[in-house]
């Protein structure tokens, strides 16, 4: 056993496996500039894809966009005197590092944590990021264009950086980059090191910012768009996904650290694993053995029966290569492998249709998704599924796309299990396993979330 705490606080014992508690989110996802919106915007069914690329956006001229795609608006707006920037140095900060700032602050305010009691402490900071838009933009008005700032201000390792100075973070601070899974593998990376005493407190997400044309352009060539513009997830229209962008951060703790500060409990991450396909028939080609084997492992460490698992977020991009592996790695694993009755199948959907898939920030938009279905106890659908692609035989492996609006119960006052699993097109493979919270006695009673 080992301790951690933050300062002022008593030290609590931290057990190596304990679940880690989500005690506070934020998130900037298209059509949803919140926690709350979010859920409303899954709850009702709705999709944020458009053909509208927003204003603000000099790199991005209206023409460049020719599919539709997730958009945040107002990505140029920015209080640097709020966080103590310059406004000269701020005009030099990739919008992702501000986004992040703004998203970290927001996330200790919903966690209701003073930023400032964090100074000094040994908080860590995980995101996921990809993508070096601004920097390309800066560079293509030669240097000119380049001041003192620019090594800082475009530099990715500093989206995570600023924030641990800003609020005077002691913890490990470091950007992730493996590709589509890059969010949701630092949240995972946070959860060890929760578990291993090295930070009482971490902040985990990603984010990724559709800034220049060049980024839609790669991803057509390389075949991955869909040529309609919309994310056809396990159907059999499938050809290919919507671009997104936005960000998240979820506050985690250990759950006896939780307990012990009083803290509102969404959700717990009782274990996940990461791995890589190990080659396969091209370096971007999935494999559908390491996907059962992340699967095995994640929910082997959680201590979880992967039949007793109620849905899963799909990686879900809609394309007719990744869908039937993903099935069938999830079938042998969670569905009609792990022994699960025909008339109780696994529940599977993806918010990639709604949203658009986010890339780096794709695993956290996941995430956020699913802490608010188990919190809720209600499974929002997954829009665009009609029928089943022909490579996924749902009824054979176990599993029922939701594309309705559904209760999620738990039989008799068991944990609701869900997972989430994120892939990147270079095969680092993430799944984390979730479950809500229930105190176990009155004197463990969260606060209610209502309160200041």
């Amino acid at each position: 056993m080992t301790t951690a705490s933050v300062s002022g606080r008593p030290e609590v014992d931290t057990v190596p496996g304990e679940p880690i508690a989500v005690v506070g989110m934020s998130c900037r996802f298209p059509g949803a500039p919140g926690p709350e919106a979010y859920w409303q915007l899954l709850h009702a069914g709705e999709s944020a894809v458009s053909d509208r690329v927003p204003d603000g956006r000099p790199g991005l001229p209206g023409d460049a966009v020719t599919r539709p795609a997730g958009f945040l608006d107002s990505v140029d707006a920015f209080d640097p005197d709020f966080f103590g920037i310059t406004p000269r140095e701020a005009a030099s900060v990739d919008p992702q590092q501000r986004l992040m700032l703004e998203l970290a602050w927001e996330a200790l305010e919903n966690a209701g944590i003073v930023p400032a009691a964090l100074k000094g402490t040994r908080a860590g900071v995980y995101l996921g990021a990809i993508w070096d838009d601004y920097a390309r933009l800066v560079h293509q008005h030669g240097a000119e264009s380049v001041s003192h700032h620019t090594i800082t201000g475009v530099s990715r390792s500093i989206i995570a950086n600023r924030i641990s100075y800003l609020l005077g973070l002691r913890g490990p601070s470091l950007v992730v980059d493996s590709a589509q899974s890059s969010s949701l593998v630092a949240v995972q990376l946070a959860c060890e090191s929760l578990r291993k005493g090295d930070c009482a407190l971490a902040l985990a997400g990603g984010v990724s910012l559709n800034l220049v044309p060049e980024g839609f352009l790669v991803a057509e060539k390389f075949g991955a768009l869909s040529p309609e513009g919309r994310t056809y997830t396990f159907d059999d229209r499938a050809n290919g996904y919507v671009r997104g962008e936005g960000g998240g951060v979820v506050v985690l703790k250990t759950l006896s650290r939780a307990l012990a500060d009083g803290d509102t409990i969404h959700g717990l991450i009782r274990g996940g694993a990461v791995n890589n396909d190990g080659g396969g028939d091209n370096l971007t080609a999935p494999s559908r053995a390491a996907q059962e084997d992340v699967l095995r492992r994640a929910y082997d460490q959680a201590g979880v029966a992967p039949e007793a698992v109620r849905f899963v977020e799909l990686h879900g991009t809609g394309t007719p290569l990744g869908d039937p592996l993903e099935a069938a790695a999830l079938g042998a694993v969670l569905g009609a492998g792990s022994g699960r009755a025909a008339d109780s199948p696994l529940l599977v959907g993806s918010v990639k249709p709604a949203i658009g898939h986010l890339e780096g920030a794709a695993g956290i938009a996941g995430l956020i998704k699913a802490v608010l279905c188990v919190r809720e106890r209600t499974l929002v659908p997954s829009l665009n599924f009609r029928s089943a692609n022909p490579a996924i035989p749902l009824d054979e492996l176990r599993l029922r796309v939701n594309d309705v609006l559904s209760p999620l119960d738990s039989p008799d006052g068991a944990p609701l299990l869900a997972g989430v699993s994120s892939f990147g097109m270079g095969g680092t493979n993430c799944h984390l396993v979730l479950s809500d919270w229930t105190p176990a006695s009155e004197s463990a009673r969260t606060p209610d979330r209502s309160a200041p």
